[in-house]
């Protein structure tokens, strides 16, 4: 070993002792001594790199890692450190990249997972924070039975999962990594009451648990107690300033409140730090859409595509406007996006359905349905749902809610308006005329009744058959006036003072016993669409959570059929007490229809519902834009471009109608 040789070994050992003593300085300085030796020594150049990183001058130092990777690319250190680097001066994608490929070369390196947590967090993707933070937890869990849990988990396989953690914290109730497994399997199965006390619990353990507390806010924002989520979120804001992914689920929430200006104060101050993150760019577009700011809207989803142009979310948001159309150079881009992806992903059933719908706006209506086909089978396929359990409780309702039921003996209120039906059936352009009204005011599609519903039928095995609502029969007559109340209680949140309000949430079709049964004198209305139109109008919808009937023509063809069995037999038990809107007949004479609308909800008529797309309001639904406009016709005869691709779902309803 020459001179040169003994000293830069020297220097190695002094650098190491340094790095192990966290003396970043020092490190910084002997390796400066070694490279003006050896400028090429990797070794020294990766610990430079790795210090500058650490003492927060990564844009010195990133150039220094980035010369690792050129001469060592399988060394996962050098893509953690470069990936740490990224995320501590906001460069989310390039963190994410880089962070992913260190997870890649070394599964087992912790800090590249709890990395990852905080990127994929930041930029709204839920399920793989989830996945980044199971797998870090994993690196460090000794027990195999939570690491079994923990696997369980991540593939979908919540009731086994929630049985071994459930186990586990028997033998060990004060885990607090497995409390919040826990509670996160309750906001998966949408348990939201178990969820919040478990997280609370975990919280009482360790208050500095951040990831936690995220998703205790995120389970308190899924119940609709936005004010308390709200609190969390501040309170992460504060412990963790640095922590975009905090800022960011509070902008989130803040639009899920319905609190727009807030929420678009806060995504803008997100994005002045981190200007150019397709996932962020694409959740401040909804905020955006949501608060009717339909061109700003627009403009973000741009954005987005301009810093990713594989960014399918985006494409899908800017179809979903329904107003916008994509210029040849966009479509070409999103075919050639589409074709890049073999393997079925979020990514690419988005870009399908924005292809679907570019497709469709140019007239090309073979490529147009081939697309909308793709995403639909990669939905389908992701997708646990079977037409039979709905059949089920449409016999059920049918069996158990007869005439006796309705005794008009529960809450007094006629304040609720219920919208229910199918969605993609002119619900919303309902909604916007009857809120047009001086006396009524919109709220949301709220999950209220779907979640008393819940709470009646109470927990079962899968062995077991549910009570609801058979059990509505049971209710005396301060129960059915308690849960009346309580529906008023939570959809009070979304009031501003209007005397009537309007619940639009389609499903709630399913629960016309119970809104009968605890608000009798609550008004109802079917939004109706001719059959084949209702179908192609869901399968070339994406929803962005919800309606897993929608990607299968057969699905839904069984879910339409079972949908007008029930409605027919609550004409049949209550005639006159629904009214049944047809959306054709509201485009064809529209005064008539506003008239009777008018005349069912108990309201004097008014002029402005027939101006009804005068109103400025919130719309979160697809046709949030459509119903800022006059009357949208084409709708009525689209899916006659598509019937020859139609037959699956033209064939159920024909096989469902002979056979009943």
């Amino acid at each position: 070993m020459n001179d040169t040789q003994s000293q830069l070994e020297e220097l190695l050992n002094m650098a190491r002792q340094a790095a192990r003593a966290k003396n970043h300085a020092e490190v910084i300085a002997t390796c400066e001594k070694a490279l003006a030796k050896a400028p090429d020594d990797i070794r020294f150049v990766f610990m430079i790199g790795t210090a500058l990183q650490r003492i927060g001058k990564f844009e010195k130092g990133e150039p220094f890692l980035k010369r690792v990777i050129a001469n060592a690319p399988g060394l996962a250190a050098a893509h953690q450190d470069l990936g740490l680097g990224y995320l501590s001066t906001n460069q989310l994608a390039k963190a994410r990249k880089s962070l992913e490929t260190a997870a890649k070369l070394e599964p087992n390196l912790t800090s590249a997972w709890r990395a990852l947590y905080d990127v994929r967090a930041a930029e709204g993707d839920d399920a793989g924070a989830a996945d980044a933070y199971r797998r870090a937890l994993n690196m460090s869990q000794q027990d195999p039975a939570l690491s079994k849990a923990l696997e369980l988990f991540a593939n979908g396989h919540l009731g086994v999962a929630e049985g071994i953690c459930r186990e586990y914290l028997r033998q060990r109730p004060f885990d607090v990594n497995a409390i919040r497994l826990l509670g996160e399997i309750g906001i998966k199965l949408r348990i939201f009451d178990d969820a919040i006390n478990l997280l609370e619990r975990c919280l009482e353990l360790a208050p500095d648990f951040h990831i936690a507390r995220a998703n205790y806010a995120t389970a308190l924002a899924r119940h609709q107690k936005f004010p308390a989520a709200l609190k969390q979120t501040e309170r992460l804001k504060r412990d963790q300033p640095d922590n975009i992914s905090h800022k960011v689920q509070h902008a989130s929430i803040l639009s899920m409140a319905g609190k727009f200006e807030q929420a678009h104060s806060s995504y803008e101050e997100v994005l002045q730090d981190i200007p150019d993150n397709a996932g962020i760019l694409t959740s401040y577009g909804h905020s955006l859409r949501y608060g009717g700011k339909g061109d700003e809207s627009a403009a973000a989803y741009l954005r987005a595509i301009s810093a990713d142009a594989s960014a399918g979310e985006a494409y899908w948001s800017l179809a979903n406007l329904k107003t916008f159309r994509f210029p040849d150079k966009q479509i070409g881009e999103m075919r050639k996006q589409l074709a890049s992806l073999n393997e079925p992903s979020e990514n690419k059933y988005h870009l399908a359905f924005a292809l679907g719908k570019a497709s469709e706006d140019s007239e090309l209506f073979d490529e147009s349905f081939d697309a909308y086909a793709t995403g639909n089978s990669i939905k389908r396929k992701l997708s646990a749902y079977d037409y039979k359990d709905t059949t089920a409780r449409v016999e059920a309702i049918i069996k158990d809610c007869g005439a006796d039921l309705m005794d008009g003996c529960g809450h007094p209120s006629k304040e609720p308006i219920f919208i229910v039906g199918l969605p993609r059936v002119g619900s919303t352009l309902i909604e916007q005329i009857l809120a047009s009204h001086s006396d009524v005011e919109s709220t949301a599609e709220l999950p209220f009744m779907g979640q008393i519903a819940v709470e009646l039928a109470g927990r079962k095995k899968r062995s077991e058959e549910t009570r609801y609502p058979s059990l509505l029969n049971d209710l005396s007559a301060e129960r059915r006036v308690e849960l009346g109340q309580q529906y008023l209680d939570r959809a009070a949140s979304y009031r501003n003072g209007a005397p009537r309000f309007i619940d639009k949430l389609p499903n709630n079709w399913l629960h016309v016993a119970l809104i009968k049964t605890i608000l009798p004198n609550a008004t109802i209305i079917d939004a109706r669409r001719e059959a084949m139109a209702t179908g192609f109008a869901n399968f070339k919808q994406l929803f962005a959570r919800g309606q897993e009937f929608t990607y299968s023509l057969e699905d839904i063809g069984h879910y339409y059929f079972d949908y007008i069995r029930a409605m027919t037999h609550w004409q049949t038990i209550f005639p006159n007490q629904v009214l049944t809107v047809q959306y054709e007949e509201v485009v064809n004479d529209l005064e008539k229809q506003v008239r009777l609308l008018l005349a069912h909800s108990g309201l004097a008529f008014e002029d402005a519902c027939l101006r009804y797309y005068e109103k400025d309001r919130s719309v979160r639904t697809a046709s949030s834009e459509q119903v800022r406009k006059p009357i949208y016709r084409d709708a009525l005869t689209i899916w006659k471009h598509y019937e020859k691709h139609l037959a699956p779902l033209k064939k159920v309803l024909e096989d469902r109608e002979s056979s009943a």
